[in-house]
């Protein structure tokens, strides 16, 4: 019997879902504190208000999340050096560290998943994957538009 292609996709979320919560336990890291630590890894210092909309949550909830981070020592909040009502947000130097490693994991899951795809099938992964990836944001986005505007206040 074939697998329908989005069972399998559905299969491979979860399996992401259950190694993060396994590679995160007793951590105090979430998935959506991680996701907020790879925008800063990437970004660098940010104000909470680029990081909620690069994290693509309510202010309220990017407060909860700084908050959080910074009770468990994975971000602290510094003065912006030119906006004096303004703070930024960054990574605490251990923070640096395990971001980095899990970069270098990242990188490594990468390089096992792609090892086992047959060399001569790899190009045409990447190019499918990529291509139901964006087939299915334009989907999720033009869902979104027909639901009227988010109430901010709730982060749904």
């Amino acid at each position: 019997m074939d697998v329908p292609l989005l069972d399998r996709l559905l299969l491979i979320a979860d399996l992401f879902q259950k190694d993060m919560e396994r590679a995160f336990a007793g951590t105090g890291l979430t998935t959506a504190r991680v996701h907020l630590l790879w925008v800063l890894q990437h970004a660098g210092p940010s104000t909470q208000q680029s990081l909620a909309r690069a994290c693509s949550v309510s202010p309220r909830n990017i407060t909860a999340l700084v908050d959080a981070l910074e009770k468990t020592g994975h971000v602290r909040r510094a003065p912006h050096p030119t906006d004096r009502r303004a703070v930024l947000v960054e990574l605490t130097p251990s923070a640096v560290e395990t971001m980095t490693r899990m970069q270098r994991e990242h990188s490594e899951l990468d390089d096992s998943l792609m090892r086992s795809v047959a060399p001569g099938d790899r190009e045409a992964v990447v190019r499918g994957l990529a291509a139901i990836s964006s087939h299915l944001e334009h989907l999720v986005a033009d869902a979104a538009g027909d639901e009227g505007p988010r109430d901010e206040g709730t982060g749904s």
